[in-house]
């Protein structure tokens, strides 16, 4: 027998050639990224951008930063971190099944909310409205901010320097399609398969866990959810499958159905969208009249019956609004405070404020906090006996 160690690696790039489907974005056919680097031993550039995004500082303050409920409310709730592994997980298993370069759909959900601030979207209201006379506030774009200038890891370029893709994936998630500096990622059409992939995993991740969580943490009930079809059709499929199912793991069992559901739906519709659009290209993406990656008609109809649900149910529960208004209340006092005396921002951010606007110094200073964080800076600046 030979040496086990004496191994030689498979060239990924050549790998790529034999595994992925024809309309997948292979690693050869990227535009690379804004400063130029020499490439990696034995990873491939959407590997490198995959890897930069785990270790950024962004990246583990999705740790304590809020999904829905702070982190306080519960210790087995979603943060934004653990939905992003989720959302994760599933986009792979998309990408594999659609023969999709699972390195760059990686990267794209390890990044997808990484703009995010503290105290989730009403956070992110807070600061749209005290940046709205100085630019604005946008989690997708404060995302790009973030791995272009904010990041400081490396001593050849600022940010990540990631590679133009998994940008135009971030940039193509904004809502601000009129920002003249995203321009230029609107440009080739459609978004890349990956992205698409992304996007749809995101969507049925955070509506099936957003029901898992409430209903762990009594925001709902179950017969509330009864009226639900969605949740209806799931209990009964999932009846189907076992004998017997104990109230320990009744609800695991039903959302896990429904994320399962709801997968093999995606594929099966995407495939049919694929062959019906005769789709062979990665150019033939690009140019499609509508999104390639989505769930068919009935499920599509079920999702918003439970979106729906969940306004009214989950994210308008006087629990959660209380728990929104403090974050708000939070995110505004600093703002102000910060904006009145400068002079106490941190060095690093003091510092910028010679080459930026002082809003925008503040919006990223906040922004980057977790939701912990940003009560304990809330306390230091407005309680007379805690430390500084």
């Amino acid at each position: 027998m030979g040496d086990p160690y004496d191994f030689e690696p498979p060239d990924w790039l050549e790998r790529e050639q034999e595994v992925l489907a024809p309309y997948a974005m292979r690693t050869r056919d990227s535009r690379g990224r804004k400063h130029a680097e020499s490439g990696h031993g034995y990873r491939t550039p959407y590997q490198r951008d995959r890897d930069r995004i785990v270790h950024s500082t962004a990246f583990r303050r999705l740790m304590y930063k809020t999904q829905v409920l702070v982190n306080q409310a519960s210790d087995h709730h979603r943060t934004r971190l653990t939905h992003t592994l989720e959302v994760t997980q599933i986009s792979r298993t998309v990408a594999r099944q659609l023969g999709l370069n699972e390195d760059l759909t990686e990267a794209i959900a390890l990044m997808h909310d990484l703009g995010h601030p503290p105290f989730g979207h009403s956070g992110e209201e807070a600061l749209a409205d005290c940046m709205k006379a100085s630019g604005g506030f946008e989690h997708n774009r404060h995302g790009l901010r973030i791995v272009e200038e904010l990041e400081y890891r490396y001593a050849s370029f600022p940010g990540l320097n990631l590679t133009w893709e998994v940008l135009q994936a971030q940039a193509m998630h904004s809502r601000r399609k009129e920002d003249a500096t995203l321009a230029a990622y609107f440009e080739e059409g459609q978004p890349l398969l990956e992205a698409q992939a992304v996007d749809a995993a995101d969507s049925l991740a955070y509506n099936t866990h957003d029901v898992d969580d409430a209903l762990s943490l009594g925001l709902i009930t179950f017969e509330e959810l009864d009226q639900v079809p969605f949740w209806r059709v799931a209990v009964e499929r999932t009846r189907a499958k076992y004998a017997a199912l104990g109230p320990l793991n009744f609800q695991p069992s039903i959302v896990r159905e429904m994320i399962d559901w709801q997968v093999g739906d995606l594929l099966a519709n995407t495939r049919h969208n694929l062959r019906n659009r005769k789709i062979g290209t990665v150019a033939d993406v690009r140019k499609s009249e509508a999104l390639l990656v989505s769930p068919g008609t009935v499920v599509t109809e079920l999702k918003k019956e439970l979106e729906n649900f969940l306004h009214e149910h989950v994210y308008r529960h006087y629990r959660v609004m209380r728990m929104a208004y403090k974050g708000q209340k939070v995110l505004e006092g600093l703002f102000t405070e910060f904006r009145r005396h400068p002079d106490q921002l941190p060095p690093r951010y003091f510092k910028r404020l010679k080459s930026c606007p002082p809003e925008r110094v503040i919006c990223d200073y906040l922004a980057g906090m977790t939701d912990r964080y940003a009560q304990d800076e809330y306390l230091r600046l407005f309680q007379p006996y805690t430390p500084v």
